[in-house]
C-alpha cells in the first residue's frame, strides 16, 4: 500500500484555505500564516531520542500540541504509530497519556509515534481529521519515516477515531488498531466495505461499549468483505487502559507478520 500524499495535502490546503476565510479578524496578519510556514516550522524541530512535547501554530492561528516519540533506532526509515488518546473534556496534557500502554505496547517496532491532543472536538470531527493527516504529511517530510507503515490507533474515543481514520484514508494507513472501542460500520442497516485491514480489541467486560455491539459490527463489516482480526481481552473492563499491553504487542506483531511482510 502507498501512501497518497497528493490527496492528503489537497483536503490539508482545502481545509487551510476554509479556516483563513472564517477569521473573525482579517487583519491579523497572522491569519496570512501558510501551511509552508507550519511545513517550515515543523522541519526546523530539534527533536531528540525521546519523548518531545511540541506545540505548533496552525494556519487558523491556533495551536496544535502534540508528543513525538522518536526511536534510539533511527537508522532507516521507521514506521509511523499515530496514537490518539481517549476523551479527554479538553484536558491539554492527554496527548501526553503514552507511557502505560503505547508506548510498551508498540516498543518492539522501534517506530516513530505521534500522539496529538483532540482539544474539545472529537477525533472524527474536520479540524482533528486535518490536524491528523497533517502531522503523517509532516512527519513522511522531515522524518526517517516508512510512508509504507503507516498506522493510526487509540483507545475509546481515540479507538473510534482510529475506526474513522482508517476506513476513510485507506490511501494513507496501512492498518488501524482500535482498541475499547464502539464504531457502527453499517449505513442505513448496510455494511461498509472497510479496505483499510484493521486489528480490533475489546475487553471482555467494557461497561461502557459492549462486547455483544462493537463484536457486531466487526461481524458485519466482515461480511462485507473487510479484513478484521477481533480480538477478546479476557476479564478487562473500560477503564484499564494499562492492562491491553500484552494484546497490543500480538497487534505490533501482526503488523509485521501479516501487513507489513
Amino acid at each position: 500500500m502507498t501512501m497518497n500524499t497528493t490527496k492528503i495535502k489537497l483536503i490539508i490546503i482545502c481545509f487551510s484555505v476554509f479556516v483563513m476565510n472564517c477569521s473573525n479578524d482579517s487583519s491579523d496578519d497572522t491569519t496570512n500564516r501558510t501551511y509552508d510556514d507550519v511545513r517550515t516550522d515543523f522541519q526546523n524541530l530539534n527533536l531528540s531520542a525521546g519523548i518531545n512535547d511540541v506545540s505548533l501554530l496552525n494556519t487558523g492561528n491556533f495551536l496544535w500540541d502534540f508528543r513525538v516519540i522518536m526511536p534510539n533506532n533511527s537508522s532507516g526509515n521507521r514506521p509511523l504509530i499515530i496514537a490518539l488518546h481517549g476523551f479527554s473534556g479538553d484536558n491539554t496534557d492527554a496527548h501526553k497519556a503514552t507511557a502505560c500502554y503505547i508506548e510498551p505496547g508498540y516498543a518492539s517496532l522501534d517506530a516513530i509515534i505521534i500522539s496529538p491532543n483532540a482539544g474539545s472536538f472529537f477525533w472524527e470531527d474536520l479540524i482533528n481529521q486535518q490536524q491528523i493527516l497533517s502531522l503523517v504529511d509532516l512527519a513522511v517530510t522531515y522524518l526517517p519515516v516508512d510512508p509504507n507503515k503507516i498506522v493510526v490507533t487509540g483507545y475509546s474515543a481515540g479507538g473510534n477515531g482510529s475506526w474513522f481514520s482508517g476506513e476513510v484514508q485507506p490511501n494513507v494507513f496501512s492498518a488501524a488498531i482500535p482498541i475499547a472501542s464502539s464504531y457502527n460500520t453499517t449505513t442505513n442497516g448496510v455494511a461498509r466495505l472497510i479496505e483499510t485491514p484493521m486489528y480490533v480489541i475489546h475487553g471482555e467486560n467494557d461497561e461502557l461499549f459492549s462486547l455483544e455491539l462493537t463484536e457486531g459490527w466487526v461481524n458485519q463489516a466482515i461480511d462485507a468483505g473487510a479484513d478484521i482480526t477481533f480480538v477478546v481481552a479476557p476479564n478487562l473492563t473500560h477503564l484499564q487502559p494499562c492492562s491491553y499491553v500484552s494484546y497490543i504487542e500480538d497487534a505490533a506483531d501482526w503488523l509485521v507478520n501479516d501487513i507489513w511482510n
